[in-house]
């Protein structure tokens, strides 16, 4: 317990002092203050990258949530943990066993180290999480559109809040849009060779074969589950059941990560449709196309994703 409450006072007070510097930064110009909230989130970044034992990189919507809630489940089973979402160390102060497991979108360490390429993770083991860009790109949209902040918008050039931004718009926008989402992950696939600990996991094998994919990545981990464990964790983070845990607040203590913005609306959820290629549902023929073309001509053939994604049978 004692472990625990230190691990909580670290955070509190690293967001405290990020909270006071802005307030005292307020009469900077707002593109200084950007880049001073930022560097201060970069500081904050490197900070738990360093501790880590293992670290998960992903870009925004890609199923981070749920390889989350597949990982929490699976050493709240092996362990005796209570039901709550695995943090940073919070089930490392609770179990030493227990690695410390840190998420990122790895979008504001090189705002404080000032390095494009991949060094600070070399040293560490690596969960890449991928997704084809289509599908994350209009994940992003609604994300934007009735989960994010204003202030995050300005933080990370999205449209500004309220902005009238046509779904088409928004994902062929070199700022926000698939552009932005394919140099992310070219940005990876040329360090991947030297990052020596790293497992690959692309969300479609994720939806195909869960059970087999959590295998993977329970191994690397270094978690000695078995099948029935296994297949638990898999049936708690269904789709189905994590929407209703999210319904029902079931996480509230860990923030607005599983909270949804306005229960009668499904696009506001955190855990919204999870469907393979279902982004040719926004779209015309053309407007897919030309989607399709910038995937197949920029996007980097490491991640598989040359083509348009076929969805799995049971979607």
């Amino acid at each position: 317990m004692v472990r625990l409450l230190r691990s909580s006072l670290r955070n509190v007070l690293a967001k405290s002092r990020r909270f006071v510097v802005m307030k005292l930064a307020w009469a900077l110009p707002a593109e200084r203050r950007r880049t001073l909230e930022r560097r201060l989130r970069g500081s904050e970044q490197v900070r738990k990258l360093r501790a880590a034992d293992i670290v998960v990189v992903s870009y925004g919507k890609a199923g981070r949530t749920w390889v989350r809630m597949l990982i929490s489940r699976l050493y709240q089973l092996l362990y005796g943990l209570p039901e709550v979402l695995l943090g940073f160390d919070n089930f490392h102060a609770r179990d030493r066993r227990i690695p410390k497991i840190f998420f990122t979108h790895d979008n504001y360490i090189q705002d404080f180290t000032g390095q494009r390429d991949k060094a600070a993770f070399r040293d560490k083991r690596v969960i890449l999480l991928v997704r084809n860009p289509q599908d994350v790109a209009v994940s992003q949209y609604f994300q934007w559109k009735f989960r994010m902040r204003p202030r995050k918008k300005a933080l990370n050039d999205y449209p500004e809040d309220g902005a009238d931004v046509p779904i088409y718009d928004f994902v062929m926008r070199p700022a926000s849009g698939i552009a932005k989402i394919i140099d992310w992950m070219n940005g990876w696939a040329s360090e991947i060779e030297q990052v020596p600990a790293l497992l690959l996991v692309r969300y479609e094998d994720l939806r195909a074969d869960t059970a087999g994919e959590l295998t993977r990545i329970a191994g690397f981990l270094g978690a000695p589950a078995d099948e029935a464990t296994l297949r638990s964790a898999v049936e708690y983070a269904s789709i189905e059941n994590m929407r209703k845990l999210e319904s029902q607040r079931k996480f509230w203590l860990s923030g607005g990560r599983m909270q949804a913005r306005d229960r009668d609306n499904p696009d506001s959820y955190k855990v919204r449709r999870a469907k393979v290629g279902g982004y040719r549902d926004y779209f015309d023929d053309e407007q897919v196309d030309r989607i399709d073309a910038l995937v197949r001509e920029k996007l980097s053939p490491v991640f598989r994703y040359g083509g348009p994604e076929k969805p799995p049978a049971d979607v």
